[in-house]
């Protein structure tokens, strides 16, 4: 399979085979080579605060338990009963000491222990060792920031050098201030018939397409979002292991005055805090690969694009805040938060209609077969050191969606990490 990757994406020229967004062999190749290696966000800490806060996610399309046991550890396992295979945990969220499966009884712990087999004696006499049949765990788990990762992969690199340089940008979303961030109560999930990648690049740096997706958006004044000409000088960065950046100017803020005149007042101790990059770039909207994407200013959201086959993307948002911001800077940050990127946010409706028909386009055996077109800025990408970044100084450039999809090959390829 390895060899149906090669020339599928020739990020040098600027082109993409769209065969990788439609193929169900690909898929399946990417679900092991990416989603099972890469380190993935599963959720913040101010979400499960307590011993026996929990959440359920996803890892792929692995199902997976967030837990935090009673020694206030943050754990991860894999939602499934080790007896048949059953899902552990329905819920979304809770507190719990314990999970009985609906099956057959078994219960396990929070440190993923297998604690009760219902008629055990009778069942298995002597010859049942409960140890060997605790939860499956992740294979790595760290937090950065509030922001929980986790792998499959035991020979993953440690979460920081495969952030790298990118931290600093998480560290301007969530960062900010000595407090930190909370997410709000409240998840909004809904599946769009679309391939993943196409949300992941898109927040990852697709400055092309606002003034004409988002139009009747922006013009009608009912997006917090308005055109102007500033809009047109952005920064586009991509950072090491296809992490992607879109930036504005240190000033471009949200236009709605609760936040305008809190972000004002604050803005000396976030540039005190973060140094004297800032004042060079805002980061707005970003993509760590492969799925995690987060924007601030327009609407303070983290989403996740978790993939559920080919032609099919299950999209979960949730809404951040600065810990420590007034009452109604949290209330107006929330609302244009959903009414842009909400299941019926105004932007969030143009995203999907263009990121679907791309997707549905491509089932076509003629129409699969005609490259997609990524040269927009090619050959203008130089690293900058002071952003610690490749950049282009074209005011448009798709220069993060190739380093996106040049990761993307490379992990799809590689035996192993030291490849890479």
């Amino acid at each position: 399979m390895n060899g149906k990757i090669n020339g599928l994406v020739d990020a040098d020229q600027g082109f993409v085979d769209r065969s990788i967004f439609i193929d169900p062999e690909i898929y399946k190749q990417e679900c092991r080579q990416v989603f099972a290696r890469c380190w993935l966000y599963l959720c913040h800490e101010s979400q499960i605060p307590k011993p026996g806060d929990f959440c359920t996610t996803t890892m792929g399309e692995d199902p997976v338990i967030v837990w935090r046991n009673e020694q206030n550890k943050v754990k991860a396992f894999l939602n499934i009963c080790r007896h048949r295979g059953n899902r552990l945990c329905r819920a979304d969220s809770g507190n719990a000491g314990a999970f009985t499966c609906a099956y057959h009884g078994w219960t396990y712990g929070c440190n993923g222990n297998l604690k009760g087999v219902p008629y055990q004696n009778a069942a298995y006499g002597n010859k049942f060792n409960r140890e060997k049949w605790s939860l499956v765990s992740v294979a790595q788990l760290e937090s950065y920031k509030g922001l929980v990762f986790a792998t499959f992969d035991p020979s993953a690199p440690p979460l920081k050098e495969y952030l790298g340089e990118m931290a600093w940008y998480l560290d301007a979303l969530f960062d900010r201030r000595e407090e930190g961030v909370e997410v709000l109560a409240g998840v909004h999930k809904w599946i769009v018939p679309c391939n993943w990648k196409f949300a992941a690049e898109n927040f990852g740096g697709d400055s092309y397409h606002g003034p004409w997706s988002h139009r009747s958006a922006m013009s009608t004044n009912f997006s917090a979002r308005r055109p102007r000409k500033s809009d047109i000088h952005r920064f586009h960065l991509s950072t090491k292991n296809g992490h992607c950046i879109l930036g504005r100017q240190p000033e471009d803020t949200s236009d709605a005055p609760e936040v305008v005149a809190y972000e004002k007042e604050g803005r000396p101790k976030v540039r005190e805090r973060l140094g004297p990059r800032i004042d060079e770039v805002r980061p707005s909207v970003m993509t760590v690969f492969p799925n995690l994407s987060c924007n601030r200013g327009t609407a303070n959201s983290i989403r996740m694009w978790h993939p559920r086959g080919p032609d099919k993307t299950e999209i979960w948002s949730w809404v951040y805040v600065d810990k420590n911001a007034p009452r109604e800077v949290k209330e107006a940050t929330r609302l244009a938060s959903v009414r842009s990127f909400g299941p019926a946010g105004t932007f969030e409706q143009d995203d999907i209609d263009n990121w679907q028909e791309c997707t549905q386009t491509a089932r076509g055996v003629v129409s699969r077969d005609v490259k997609l077109n990524l040269q927009m800025g090619l050959g203008e990408e130089r690293f900058d050191e002071k952003l610690g970044a490749w950049t282009s100084d074209f005011s448009f450039s798709e220069a993060n969606h190739r380093q996106f999809y040049r990761r993307w090959a490379n992990l799809m390829e590689a035996e192993n990490w030291s490849e890479l």
